[in-house]
């Protein structure tokens, strides 16, 4: 870890306040793990990774996050279209796009949400029309993260209208974000950052080798897709463990700390959360290592970490004190406000992924089988 330029171990990774270096930073990082192999544990060797399991994987993620090591940059490469390309692509496609993703040559984004359908994937309007060699994709996607450095984008369209369902009739692509008729609209978000975007495809052409799985079937390499992004969470265990033991280390130096009766208690159940949060994801290790895919029942763990980091958040502010409502610190001291930051990006926690509301259906209608409301 001596390539970090801040102490090791301590508190929770600062940030840039400019998106550019911190993306930037972010690409040296993970080409300097991915030098040594640290990245894409469970990937093939033949591919660049260590064909190791996901035991393995989970150890060195919470490693990293001991560390104090920042979050990937290319992590929806990593843990997204990774896995699907696996299950879901040809040979070919996974010689041609995988191995850029580990150093960060290449990043990707997920055209997933839109406008109208954030969270009700099945009801998207983006086109697919079928033309000579591949398709043209027309429509909108929103809340993409980095798409604006992203240099493919896994894209769902809806390629044939007149399916007899709306879950039927899509088509998974691989849109290159630097082909004509991309165009990419950063959001300004509440913490004042612009990770997420607005993509508008405007006939862009996809060629037939970039449609990952049968054409029409995109809902089933979709949902694979989903059950990585909601069920196995390394990325998200990182950063409450970091959370946590930087919550811990400030209520230590802190008058409402662990000297108040009623603080340690709010402490010692952000310990417990943030444990059960391990456990949980400890399970869903068990199940792929017996070869099981994660199931639905990511979407429970989706429910429990996203309504635990509020509560977490709001422990974080309360030990702050009056100090919480402060953004900027001291000019010699960057990582103030770094809190207050974080406490804001987190409110987001139930609505990204798919929205709490859409996990509790999935959980009632595919985990306890209760009839459709």
């Amino acid at each position: 870890m001596a390539n970090l330029p801040w102490e090791y171990g301590v508190g929770i990774p600062p940030r840039s306040p400019d998106l550019d270096e911190e993306v930037a930073f972010g690409r040296r990082w993970q080409a300097l793990l991915a030098a040594d192999h640290w990245v894409g544990i469970t990937w093939p060797v033949e591919l660049g990774g260590r064909g190791l399991g996901p035991t393995e994987h989970f150890v060195v993620t919470e490693e990293l996050a001991r560390a104090r090591a920042p979050e990937l940059v290319g992590r929806i490469g990593i843990n997204l279209v990774g896995p699907t390309l696996f299950a879901h692509g040809t040979d070919e496609q996974r010689q041609r796009w995988l191995p850029p993703i580990l150093g960060a040559d290449n990043l990707w984004c997920q055209l997933f949400s839109e406008p109208d359908a954030g969270s009700d994937l099945a009801s998207l309007t983006t086109r697919a029309e079928r033309v000579e060699g591949g398709y043209r994709v027309t429509g909108r996607k929103v809340w993409t993260s980095y798409a604006q450095f992203a240099d493919w984008g896994l894209c769902l369209a809806r390629s044939h209208p007149d399916a007899p369902k709306r879950q039927l009739g899509m088509t998974c692509l691989v849109v290159d974000m630097h082909a004509d008729g991309v165009e990419v609209r950063p959001l300004v978000q509440i913490t004042g950052e612009a990770e997420f975007n607005e993509v508008f495809l405007d006939d862009v052409l996809v060629p037939d080798d970039q449609v990952v799985g049968t054409p029409g079937e995109g809902w089933t390499v979709a949902n694979s897709t989903l059950s990585h992004e909601r069920g196995v969470n390394p990325r998200q265990l990182g950063i409450h463990c970091q959370l946590l033991l930087g919550l811990l280390e400030m209520a230590q130096d802190s008058e409402r700390g662990f000297c108040d009766n009623g603080m340690r208690q709010r402490l010692a159940e952000a310990y417990l959360e943030v444990k059960l949060f391990q456990l949980h994801n400890w399970r869903t290790l068990t199940r792929l290592e017996r070869g099981e895919p994660p199931g639905p029942e990511g979407s429970t763990l989706k429910l429990y970490w996203s309504e635990m980091s509020k509560r977490v958040h709001e422990t974080v502010l309360a030990v702050l004190g009056p100090s919480a409502g402060l953004w900027q610190g001291a000019a010699d001291n960057p990582g103030d406000g770094m809190w207050q930051r974080s406490w804001l990006y987190y409110q987001a926690s139930s609505i990204f992924s798919g929205t709490n509301e859409i996990q509790r259906t999935l959980v009632g209608e595919r985990v306890l089988g209760l009839p459709r409301g």
